[in-house]
């Protein structure tokens, strides 16, 4: 069973302020996306890399993946307008490369900290049931808005049955092939603020959690950043980063 991971590299990192797409940013001499692609570089579950990468940025990336020994990375191909539409092109080029039941693992490039554990159990979650999604228990209060008046409120959803979930997500590769088809062919499922995972979803599919890890951020925000540096700072200074 073979298994690669399709990295989503094309944002443009508008929310950092910077003139040069987040993913590629350096920190301690190292670009954000080498960080992501080195956890899957070192995890045995992991065959081959595909990044879907912001045009115009392809020889940058092949690059550093020379400069950083990243040998899995076999694919690099342009993004589309939305996240959706670069995960069916990430989907649609391995066409041919994959079997049906072989795993495809999809992950944010600007999520450096994934750890080897929560790749892992992703996996293995996806071999057993056919599909896998990052995931943590909820931990803040939700309560819902008034419809008759948005500044108040008189409902909460109890947090035990929720659940935040994130990438890496893992798909056998004939369903969400098969999904990305139909979610394109007939626009289904696939608007602004929807993924894999909620297309799945939508599309009447049971989802299973696999295990997350709260320092798998994602980098959005210069914030963020300092949080990262953080992190990697810790990691240096103590080794206790797990």
């Amino acid at each position: 069973m073979k298994k690669i991971a399709i990295i989503l590299a094309g944002g443009v990192g508008n929310r950092t302020g910077q003139d040069i797409p987040k993913q590629f940013l350096n920190v301690d001499d190292k670009p954000i996306i080498i960080y992501t692609l080195e956890a899957f570089q070192k995890n045995p579950a992991i065959d081959e890399i595909e990044v879907v990468c912001r045009e115009g940025w392809h020889d940058i990336l092949w690059a550093y993946a020379k400069q950083f020994n990243i040998d899995k990375l076999k694919y690099v191909i342009t993004g589309g307008e939305s996240s959706q539409e670069s995960i069916k092109l990430g989907v649609f080029n391995l066409e041919g490369v994959l079997e049906k039941d072989d795993i495809v693992i999809i992950h944010d490039g600007v999520r450096p900290l994934v750890d080897e554990e929560v790749l892992l159990d992703v996996v293995a979650v996806c071999e057993k049931y056919g599909n896998a999604v990052t995931s943590l228990p909820y931990n803040e209060q939700i309560f819902v808005v008034n419809e008759s008046d948005s500044a108040t409120t008189n409902e909460y959803v109890p947090r035990d049955t929720l659940r935040r979930v994130s990438t890496p997500q893992a798909y056998k590769f004939g369903e969400i092939d098969e999904a990305y088809h139909y979610a394109f062919d007939n626009n289904f499922g696939i608007g602004n603020s929807t993924y894999a995972n909620t297309l799945m979803v939508d599309l009447g599919k049971t989802l299973h959690f696999a295990a997350g890890s709260d320092k798998n951020i994602k980098i959005t925000t210069r914030d963020d950043i300092e949080i990262f540096k953080a992190y990697i700072k810790a990691d240096k200074d103590n080794d206790w980063l797990k």
